[in-house]
C-alpha cells in the first residue's frame, strides 16, 4: 500500500495539519486503522495522532482518496475530536485513560 500525500494545511490554533493523500493498493480496500498507521509511519507521528475522517474508494478501483486530522499530540486529538471518531480511529478517549489510572492507584 503506497500513501502520497497530496496537500497537507497548518491549523495552529487546534494544533494540527489538515492532510489529503491518496493510496493504491493492490488487494481490497484498507481499513481505516491500516490506513492510519501507514500515514502516521510516513509522517513520523504517533497513531494517536492521526485521525482519518474519510476514505472514498471508487468501485473497482484500487486507487483510494482521504482526509485525516494530524495532530500535535494526542491530548490534542482527543480534547478536539468528537467522541465518535476517536471510536472509529481506536482512541481511548481521556475520561477512560483516567479511570483506567485511578484503578491502577
Amino acid at each position: 500500500m503506497e500513501v502520497d500525500i497530496i496537500s497537507e494545511e497548518e491549523n495552529p490554533m487546534l494544533h494540527r495539519t489538515d492532510v489529503r493523500f491518496e493510496i493504491v493498493h493492490d488487494d481490497a480496500s484498507p481499513s481505516r486503522l491500516q490506513v492510519r498507521d501507514s500515514l502516521a509511519a510516513k509522517l513520523d507521528k504517533g497513531s494517536d495522532e492521526v485521525v482519518v475522517h474519510k476514505l472514498d474508494t471508487k468501485f473497482g478501483m484500487r486507487h483510494t482518496v482521504g482526509y485525516a486530522k494530524v495532530y500535535d499530540s494526542a491530548e490534542f486529538a482527543r480534547d478536539v475530536e468528537q467522541d465518535y471518531m476517536l471510536e472509529r480511529n481506536k482512541i481511548s478517549a481521556a475520561d477512560e485513560d483516567a479511570d483506567a489510572e485511578a484503578e491502577e492507584a
